[in-house]
């Protein structure tokens, strides 16, 4: 049986995961880590090739140089999304090899990932250390994993990864173009997903990187996102993957005349609350509703002939826009999630590839996070003290993962758009059943039936005061909501098994999910 104790936050969460000491929560900007970074072995030249070619015949040659072995963490990106074919050919590769017990650690994994639950089952993987949906959530959620899943936020894993706790035996970097040195970038070539910002900590702090690409040009690949320097082998592939999926259902606009007028209230709330001026700066996340949040702005933007100084976050062709018509000056991106993304990345020097160490890591001489005037996200659960759950659903099942949604509640301020219900199932609660987000760094929930202002916010209080927004209590909104849908759903039926642990930003434990028994 798991030990548990109560954290900061009043959760019960784990002490040790998969025999690794692990630290409870210990509140917002309290726990202060020591120390020095990790590093990746000391390589030297002359066990390169003096021509500069990387290349391998196949990932299971490249696998076999690595000396992979049972028990070893293999890392990979999913910039990819749920177009990446790399991941399922390493883990076919592995077992070939009749190897056990590897850790995956992933940026983040996809329904595309689903053949994997064949080497969970048999034993190649022990445990996935990243976020899970679709067929994957489900058989971690169902308590059938062995090890117990770790769910990070983006700056959660490069921090795992720079402070050491989680040491990568072996980095697979899925790479549209590369050279056969391992100079390697994403905004180009036939699988051009963009950037492979979420690969860099992975390619400096691994003690072997391998280069997988459908893309193979003349030394020197320029410009590259991935140091060649940094890489051990290449391998070429047929296909890295299928790009078109790196859009998916969650990043699109909205067509819900409810989740439109939450859109617009947010952007009207941005508005008289005094954030919209110009030089100001902002995030919208990657939902539907998040998005259209972004064209409402833009309509306001257009009219009063503002301009932003940055856009932080994943880009899309709505963001895409806004920068080629001069809406802002920068946008600083992160994660590339369509198509047009892609192309203005490659061709306008306003758009910059970032990575999660400058935006994101909590461990680092401050991120650009902080900096943002206001931020707009997404959530499965909002509780009356503004907590908040972006990872399970309220019957406690895995969703999806945090992303880069907890390192976005540094912002200046924070808004979660939610619709008041979803199937019939309230969303804002008493309690979230899983908690992702402290709620003294959540300002403001706006919903279809009112704009809830969290009480410590006293300066938003009063830029709103007397204005025409419709500001609710939250209390008072639940109970409105309750009686709507004939009260609170039956919580969860939720085992004593402990199948994941949620990591704050800064490494602690801030919650766990449980087994889901029905």
């Amino acid at each position: 049986m798991t030990k548990l104790v109560t954290n900061a936050a009043g959760r019960q969460v784990p002490v040790e995961i998969n025999g690794e000491p692990a630290v409870p929560y210990q509140g917002v900007g309290a726990y202060r880590p020591a120390g020095r970074k990790a590093a990746s072995p000391i390589a030297v030249c002359q066990d390169y090739p003096s021509d500069g070619d990387k290349v391998v015949k196949d990932l299971k040659t490249a696998l076999e140089h690595a000396g992979l072995r049972d028990g070893m963490t293999i890392s990979s990106h999913h910039h990819l999304r749920n177009g990446d074919r790399v991941a399922n050919q390493v883990f076919a590769a592995a077992a070939e090899l009749g190897v056990k017990d590897l850790r995956w650690f992933p940026s983040a994994s996809f329904p595309c990932h689903a053949p994997l639950i064949e080497h969970l089952e048999s034993g190649v993987i022990h445990h996935i250390e990243g976020s899970m949906n679709g067929p994957l959530g489900d058989y971690c959620s169902s308590g059938k994993m062995r090890g117990m899943s770790v769910l990070r936020s983006h700056g959660g894993r490069w921090q795992a990864i720079q402070d050491g706790e989680v040491p990568i035996d072996i980095a697979i970097i899925a790479a549209p173009t590369a050279d056969p040195f391992g100079n390697a970038t994403g905004d180009r070539g036939p699988t051009a997903c963009g950037l492979l910002g979420f690969a860099l900590a992975d390619s400096i702090y691994a003690d072997h990187v391998i280069v997988v690409t459908d893309n193979l040009v003349p030394f020197p690949c320029v410009p590259w996102q991935i140091q060649g320097n940094n890489v051990d082998q290449v391998v070429v592939m047929d296909s890295i993957g299928d790009a078109s999926k790196i859009v998916s259902g969650t990043t699109q606009i909205t067509r819900s005349p409810d989740r439109l007028l939450i859109a617009e209230l947010t952007a009207r709330f941005c508005d008289e609350a005094g954030i919209v001026r110009d030089g100001f700066s902002f995030q919208a996340g990657a939902g539907g509703t998040a998005l259209s949040f972004a064209l409402f702005l833009r309509d306001m933007m257009r009219e009063r002939k503002i301009k932003a100084r940055f856009v932080r976050g994943g880009s899309t062709q709505y963001l895409v826009d806004m920068l080629e018509e001069g809406l802002t000056d920068y946008i600083l991106d992160g994660q590339t999630f369509d198509l047009e993304g892609v192309r203005s990345m490659r061709e306008n020097p306003g758009h910059v590839n970032t990575s999660p160490f400058t935006s994101y890591n909590w461990h680092g001489k401050g991120n650009f996070a902080s900096m943002l005037d206001a931020v707009v996200l997404g959530a499965t659960e909002v509780d009356v003290d503004f907590n908040a759950n972006v990872v399970t659903h309220s019957d406690g099942r895995l969703l999806h993962g945090i992303g880069g949604w907890q390192n976005c509640l540094a912002g200046k301020c924070t808004i979660l758009p939610i619709p008041s219900f979803r199937d019939r199932i309230p969303v804002i609660v008493d309690r979230v059943t899983t908690l992702c987000g402290p709620g003294e760094l959540i300002d403001v929930i706006v919903t279809e039936r009112g704009i809830c202002i969290n009480p410590q916010r006293v300066d938003l209080i009063d830029a709103l005061r007397g204005s025409s927004l419709p500001i609710r209590d939250i209390r008072d909104l639940k109970g409105e909501i309750d009686e709507m849908v004939g009260g609170q759903p039956t919580p969860p039926d939720l085992g004593e098994k402990v199948v994941a642990a949620i990591k704050w930003v800064d490494g602690t434990v801030i919650d766990c999910v449980r087994e889901v028994r029905s």
